[in-house]
């Protein structure tokens, strides 16, 4: 059987040579692409047999650490690795607390890229050589992305959609649900997340985004 992967990466030239790396790597892979979070639950909802999802933190419609929760979640079967050129110790640590398979830096030179992809395939969690977690490791930012962690696919996307500001009836006119089940998914976000009101969700939900991470990272 062939080795199902999918980059998930909106920059042309770093997939391109990642596709390089995978096919010296692992000769009889597949390899399937999408160039957001849209396009790859697309991707993994028409396709099964993935053993690999490569995934790109900047991605262009998710924010932070949104898009890992969403995919590792929904497909909780399917190995994810996170490849970016984020390379903060905290950034790194909050990833690995959403179960993911491992970090790697989209500086790793190609021969280190295969030999980490190889090791994830069996079986071990890579991370980049001298990683150390922050000395913040056990703080409630940590619990608080190990609480996100257990939010169903569908609840990610109504706490999302609570970070926008939408109202119980737009959520349930956008997911084409009934307002009582916005309500009943609510209810388990606020119950997970162990706060009492909408806004201390949305609060809290922030502080692991890393959007000014990311916005700086961008500006570099």
């Amino acid at each position: 059987m062939p080795t199902n992967i999918l980059i998930v990466d909106d920059h042309p030239l770093f997939v391109e040579a990642l596709e390089l790396v995978i096919q010296n790597a692992f000769s009889d892979a597949a390899i399937s692409k999408a160039v957001s979070i849209e396009t790859a639950r697309a991707v993994l909802d028409e396709e099964s047999g993935f053993d690999l999802v490569l995934l790109d933190l900047s991605m262009p419609d998710t924010r932070g650490l949104e898009g890992v929760i969403e995919l590792r979640t929904r497909y909780p079967k399917v190995p994810i690795v996170v490849v970016s050129a984020l390379e903060d110790a905290r950034i790194i640590h909050e990833v690995l607390q959403c179960g993911v398979a491992g970090f790697i830096s989209k500086s790793t030179r190609g021969g280190d890229l295969a030999r980490a992809l190889q090791d994830v395939m069996d079986g071990a969690v890579v991370v980049p050589k001298g990683y150390q977690p922050p000395a913040a490791a056990g703080s409630d930012a940590s619990e608080l992305a190990t609480r996100i962690a257990t939010l169903t696919p569908q609840q990610v996307r109504v706490l999302h959609m609570l970070r926008q500001g939408l109202l119980n009836k737009q959520i349930a006119y956008d997911l084409g649900v009934g307002e009582t089940t916005v309500k009943a998914h609510v209810s388990e976000i606020l119950r997970k997340l162990k706060v009492s009101s909408r806004t201390q969700a949305v609060i809290e939900a922030s502080k692991i985004d890393f959007d000014s991470i990311l916005s700086s990272a961008r500006d570099e």
